[in-house]
């Protein structure tokens, strides 16, 4: 009875083994060739280097409208908010004090003018008379110089009219410039003189429209010192960028006028002012842009994408490269900036070498791999581990 049992017991066992067997032989995969990554080639290329920096907008032109003359604002003779053109009147101030001026400024002339005729007459008189010797030398000198005050009371006389018919026409008061006109700080019936401190309005021409960026004078500094070593070239008429206060793009596109020569001493910056088209007032002055400026191009540069590049436990930047024998290598790389989604690297590489974009996750230095051409438009394959990898999860 105990044979039988023991008997049973070893063949049950033995079935186990075997079912354990079989099964076993399924989970055990085949093995796996090198894995799949995408790469790009290293080449050298003309890359523009821009920077983005903050920025105001400024009127191309400001003119405050001040009184000339003195006296009580009669009229008001724009809208506000409306474009005024050079020359079109905007206030007028009581004329009749400045009218009275010029009427007696004209009267005084008029007298000087009858009095110049009977002076020069009696210099002539005496001129004749004197080379007779009919009358003394001293008379006739004394008619000259009559003759002459007569002449000069005349001139002061004709410019104190054209004082007094400036002083009349500043009564009306024109717009200095073309452009659009602000509100008004003072109504009709206010006295006003030519030494307030305070302007009738302002008129600002916001078509085109200044934009003052402030860029840290080091960078500027460091940008100076590489155009003058060749690192960078630049354009004379170099081309600048909008972004405005919500984040949108500003549809036209503006020129680089000049760099200020001063530092501000408190913040370290310097101005740079760039001129854009402003045809429909969408830039106001005073609003906050941000600005993205081409600094200049470097001839010899290579463009990495950013995914491609990971930090050591330094935090130096490094990338993987397919190698000799299609292995994994780490590279060292320089680069201290980024153009669009790829770093502008300047040292580490060299033309040619494939560095792997996509597939390096789980790869580590000497492993082999199978590289293909990096399509960045391309939906991102699903990650295979390495076959040592597999082999050890299977266990």
């Amino acid at each position: 009875m105990v044979s039988k049992r023991l008997m049973s017991c070893v063949l049950a066992s033995s079935a186990l083994l075997a079912l354990s067997a079989c099964g076993g032989g399924k989970q055990q995969q085949a093995p796996q060739g090198p894995p799949s990554v995408g790469y790009v080639v290293a080449r050298e290329a003309p890359v523009t280097l821009t920077t983005e920096l903050p920025g105001r907008t400024t009127a191309f032109e400001t003119s405050e409208v001040r009184p000339q003359v003195n006296g009580l604002v009669l009229d008001r003779l724009f809208v506000e908010g409306d474009v005024v053109h050079k020359g079109q009147p905007l206030y007028r101030i009581d004329p009749s004090p400045y009218q009275a001026q010029v009427a007696s400024a004209r009267a005084a002339l008029t007298r000087a003018q009858s009095g110049i005729a009977s002076s020069a007459a009696l210099a002539r008189r005496y001129g004749e008379l004197v080379k007779i010797n009919a009358i003394a030398r001293q008379e006739y000198e004394n008619a000259q110089t009559s003759a002459a005050q007569a002449r000069a009371d005349v001139a002061a006389q004709q410019a104190a009219l054209r004082t007094a018919q400036i002083d009349l026409g500043r009564t009306t008061i024109r717009a200095p410039i073309t452009g659009r006109i602000g509100r008004s700080l003072f109504t009709t019936g206010a006295l006003v003189s030519a030494s307030q401190a305070n302007p009738l309005a302002t008129i600002q021409r916001i078509d085109p429209v200044y934009v003052d960026i402030q860029e840290s004078s080091a960078d500027l500094l460091k940008l100076r010192q590489q155009i003058i070593s060749g690192q960078l070239t630049r354009d004379g008429n170099a081309k600048v960028t909008l972004k405005l206060e919500d984040g949108s793009d500003y549809g036209s596109t503006g020129t680089l006028r000049f760099a200020d020569v001063t530092v501000d001493p408190t913040t370290g910056s310097q101005i740079i002012r760039a001129l854009f088209p402003n045809p429909n007032g969408l830039l106001l002055p005073g609003m906050f842009v941000r600005a993205s400026l081409a600094e200049g191009t470097r001839a010899n540069a290579m463009l990495v994408p950013q995914r491609a590049v990971s930090r050591d436990e330094k935090g130096e930047p490094t990338v993987m490269v397919i190698g000799a024998g299609n292995k994994v290598e780490v590279r060292s790389i320089q680069s201290n900036r980024t153009s669009g989604d790829n770093w502008i690297v300047t040292g580490g590489l060299k033309p040619g070498d494939k560095i792997i974009v996509e597939g390096g996750m789980l790869l580590r230095p000497g492993m082999p791999v199978q590289g293909k051409p990096w399509d960045p438009n391309a939906k991102p394959a699903a990650v295979q581990p390495p076959a040592g990898a597999a082999k050890t999860q299977a266990k």
